[in-house]
């Protein structure tokens, strides 16, 4: 009996859990370092909404517990306001209908707005103090 074997010229597969060629891990950062893009990250959320905190999570989550922790809470937050921005909206919206509750509505949305800006800017500070910070009443997303 005779077996027909042919060689392949594509390698084996890499065993899982081994990087490949080239990969460096990311660095830890130091802790001047977490505390300002923490704080960065925070004061961003401000001025462009969840964007900065997804990326501060996707990008720095790996390089120190802190900026993990803090990407984490302000992605969670924005996320929440966010949400809540859209049913200020729609709440303002049903209440526009009649002229009597139209500033109503807008008392919503302005108080969704106020509530963005100062808790962003308490966490900002507490994480450049090196504090760890958790926003009230934020629906948790990620842990």
């Amino acid at each position: 009996m005779r077996f027909n074997v042919r060689m392949t010229k594509t390698p084996p597969p890499t065993p899982p859990n081994v990087p490949p060629p080239g990969y460096v891990p990311p660095q830890p950062l130091s802790p001047n370092d977490e505390r300002l893009w923490s704080t960065l990250i925070h004061v961003g959320g401000i001025f462009f909404g969840f964007i900065p905190a997804l990326i501060g999570y996707l990008v720095l989550k790996d390089r120190g517990p802190f900026v993990r922790a803090h990407s984490t809470t302000a992605l969670n937050f924005q996320l929440t306001v966010l949400i809540a921005s859209f049913a200020a909206g729609i709440i303002a919206g049903i209440l526009a209908a009649t002229i009597f509750l139209a500033p109503l509505g807008f008392l919503v949305i302005l108080a969704v707005g106020v509530y963005l800006v100062v808790f962003s800017i308490i966490a900002a500070l507490a994480a450049n103090k090196g504090e760890f910070y958790k926003y009230p009443l934020t629906i948790e997303f990620l842990k």
